[in-house]
């Protein structure tokens, strides 16, 4: 269907839309004329991508001579494969309406672990390996010895393209990580390489949150960008731990062993080069007196991860002459070393602030604040000129110089916190020192400060009003939308006590008490008897989950529970969970019926979906806490505090309740999908932890069903179910208010007749 919205002609695939799919672009379409962002919280399962990805391409398509462009960045791959398989679809029906002129060039980037077609360099186990080997084949100096010399190896797609020149085109269409190694496989060039050249020519461009957040990564892959974009962050309800994550830096002893390997291999290849070639190291000398902007443009195979903090004027500076020699600067590292291993002999947890620490480097170490802030830079330059490309060996060196560089950058907004042994494992030494970044607004800022408008969205972004103090930001349009629906196909439902009126929680002093392990292992082996096909559970850690279960196992109500379901378990180890998670489906499909034991914090809880027959029920076992012990969350909650006036209970109860939140959304997936949630623990009955749910939740929370026992939500689970297995009218006409409009509604609603349909 296509339909007028002010002055934009929007084509949306489909013959229907929902309500709040209409209001939806209404909002977002206030935010790009007024060219500033935006924060939308809209509803799991009604169909948030397709609605951006229409409206910012239709919004793009009504201004030809000043087009926008799109950049969508997700979480994981999955999700990217997701959005561009909606891509395509739009792109179809755009182009039949409009032939060539909706024509649009749309990529996915991923790393070269995703992308690569070259067997040798696949061969390597992770992300590192994979890029070393890429480099090994392909850095400049590497093809420069392979043109004199046969024997040295090199990659045949990299050369293809190389010989290509810059006339390389990729046709327009939308293409998947799989049809972009298809279509480099067929034309014999390297996908990774095409889709980095073509990020800047492309309409759309869809990638990981890191390649706008990390500064590392944003200044190779998002630095040319244009200021007319739209950067859309889906599923963004924790956004500021990724911005925090991507300015965090942890070292250990093996860090530190690691580094004096690097340092130690690194002063012989340059005792090498004095032997064989003096002049490349007085190349570069030289070069650093002038100063490192004028390092140039460097070849795409050797540009390198980008200095971790922000500020452009370090790079209008010229390296400290202390550093500006091999020697000299490997000596300064050997120093920093030998001081961070001091600071981990401790039997005490000691906290510090970035500006203490560079006072204590520079008396102890003489090593002073501008010479930290060069590190990252200086390191890059001497392993160019060194020819290093087993980039993964040299990891370690790096994350002391990431670590140097962000400590003599920034004197607000971080910590450094130096643990002798994790508090849960006190008898085993194991020493980290910790820079940890308090404040996300930091690696956002440049987003927000470059690109003309930021939409971050998801279904989980309540209370929406802390995520502008959180980000630092002002956003133009902030909305949280409800779910239109025919039937009253959620029930939500907060069970406080078991059968025998005992209150159940997971709070510290009442986990381990018996009668609520036994009471919680009741309401389950209740459920299962009248739930058909998959039920989840959530718990709120893996230790938790260990304890209880085994709890169970030896009072035989696991046994019990295995009469009616199978039982399956999130571990920690990737493969462990994907072989479960696919069992746990079969079951489900075949009629066997399911239940799946998982994390509130785990990987199941943030991108696995149970949609239809795989989630009839969700159990939230507790409210998910961060562990409020942990020296990292007391230094971040102390700084918003005393930065954003962000109460601690508030932000802890605003966390744990958008994890909770985003674990019971995983149940529905569309409007025709049902689903119950119930969230175990006394603590959910109270009014100030209640309200910080997502409003389309709430919105279906009845008071009935705020303060149940274990027989009592047994009979709401059965009324539910005996409702949902009737028949229903799916465009909501019979109900008087309808849930799927047409295109005859949205023209009738344009005359303000129907306005009501939007809430």
């Amino acid at each position: 269907m296509k339909f007028q919205m002010d002055d934009v002609t929007v084509y949306f695939p489909y013959d229907h839309i929902y309500p709040e799919q209409y209001a939806y672009m209404l909002e977002l379409k206030r935010a790009l004329d007024a060219r500033g962002h935006c924060l939308l919280e809209m509803p799991t399962g009604t169909g948030k991508t397709i609605a951006l990805l229409s409206l910012i391409t239709s919004y793009s398509l009504s201004k030809p001579y000043n087009p926008v462009k799109l950049i969508y960045c997700t979480r994981t791959v999955h999700e990217m494969e997701k959005t561009l398989a909606e891509l395509k679809l739009l792109h179809k029906y755009q182009v039949q309406h409009l032939g060539k002129q909706a024509e649009i060039l749309a990529i996915g980037l991923s790393s070269r672990k995703n992308l690569c077609v070259n067997p040798n360099v696949l061969a390597a186990e992770n992300r590192d390996s994979v890029d070393a080997a890429c480099r090994k084949l392909t850095a400049s100096w590497v093809r420069a010895a392979a043109i004199g010399n046969p024997n040295v190896p090199s990659c045949e797609f990299f050369e293809q393209f190389e010989r290509a020149g810059q006339g390389i085109v990729l046709p327009s269409g939308v293409y998947t990580l799989q049809d972009l190694r298809a279509f480099g496989k067929a034309e014999g060039w390297c996908p990774y390489f095409l889709a980095r050249r073509m990020v800047e020519a492309a309409n759309v461009v869809v990638y990981s949150y890191q390649y706008l957040l990390d500064p590392k990564v944003a200044g190779i892959i998002s630095k040319e960008l244009q200021k007319e974009s739209v950067v859309v962050f889906d599923e963004a309800h924790n956004i500021d731990n990724v911005c925090i994550e991507a300015l965090s830096v942890s070292v250990r002893r093996q860090t530190l062993e690691g580094a004096r390997r690097n340092l130690s291999k690194m002063q012989q290849d340059i005792e090498r080069f004095k032997a064989t070639d003096a002049g490349r190291l007085r190349q570069e000398y030289n070069r650093l007196v002038e100063g490192l902007a004028q390092g140039g443009n460097l070849p795409i195979t050797d540009a390198w991860l980008q200095n971790p903090a922000l500020p452009d004027d370090i790079l209008k500076e010229a390296v400290p002459g202390n550093i500006r020699k091999a020697d000299h600067f490997l000596h300064v590292l050997r120093r920093l070393v030998q001081y961070l291993e001091g600071r981990l002999e401790t039997e005490n947890v000691e906290k510090e602030l970035p500006v203490g620490f560079v006072n204590s480097i520079n008396t102890q170490a003489g090593i002073d604040q501008k010479t930290l802030k060069f590190c990252y830079d200086r390191l890059h330059s001497l392993m160019m000129t060194l020819e290093i490309t087993d980039t993964d060996e040299f990891l370690h060196i790096q994350t002391i110089c990431d670590f140097a560089t962000l400590v003599g950058t920034y004197a607000r907004g971080f910590s450094i916190i130096i643990e002798p042994f994790d508090e849960r494992m006190p008898h085993i030494p194991d020493p980290v020192l910790q820079l940890s970044c308090h404040d996300a607004s930091l690696a956002i800022k440049p987003v927000f400060d470059r690109f003309q408008s930021v939409v971050i969205t998801s279904g989980t972004l309540s209370p929406i009003d802390l995520y502008p103090r959180l980000l630092n930001f002002n956003p133009v349009v902030s909305r949280s939308f409800t779910m239109s629906l025919t039937r009253e196909c959620i029930c939500p439902m907060v069970l406080t006590r078991g059968s025998d009126q005992l209150p159940v929680s997971t709070k510290f002093d009442m986990r381990s008490d018996l009668g609520v392990v036994r009471n919680y292992g009741r309401l389950l082996l209740e459920m299962v008897s009248v739930v058909p096909d998959g039920v989840v559970c959530f718990f709120v850690s893996y230790s938790y989950m260990d304890g209880i279960v085994n709890s169970w196992n030896e009072s035989g109500i696991l046994k019990e529970i295995m009469q009616h379901k199978l039982v399956f378990i999130e571990t920690q180890d990737v493969v462990e969970t994907t072989l479960a998670l696919d069992n746990y489906r079969k079951a489900c499909d075949c009629g066997r019926g399911a239940v799946f034991f998982s994390v509130a914090r785990g990987k199941v809880a943030e991108g696995i979906d149970f949609d239809r027959h795989y989630g009839r029920l969700v159990i939230m076992y507790g409210v998910p806490f961060q562990y409020t012990l942990s020296k990292i969350l007391l230094a971040r909650l102390e700084y918003l505090r005393e930065t954003f006036q962000i109460k601690e209970g508030d932000f802890l109860t605003f966390d744990a309740l958008r994890q909770a939140a985003q674990c019971v959304g995983r149940v529905i997936r569309s409007k025709a999908d049902y689903g119950m949630m119930i969230f175990a623990d006394k603590r959910y009955s109270r009014h100030d932890k209640r309200s910080k749910l997502p409003g389309w939740i709430l919105s279906h929370l009845r008071d009935a069903h705020l303060n149940l026992s274990t027989d009592m939500a047994l009979h709401i689970a059965r009324e539910f179910l005996r409702k949902m297995a009737q028949p229903y009218d799916r465009t909501g006409g019979s109900s008087g208010r309808k849930t799927l409009l047409s295109q005859d509604d949205l023209e009738r609603m344009g005359q303000g007749i129907t306005h009501e349909m939007l809430f």
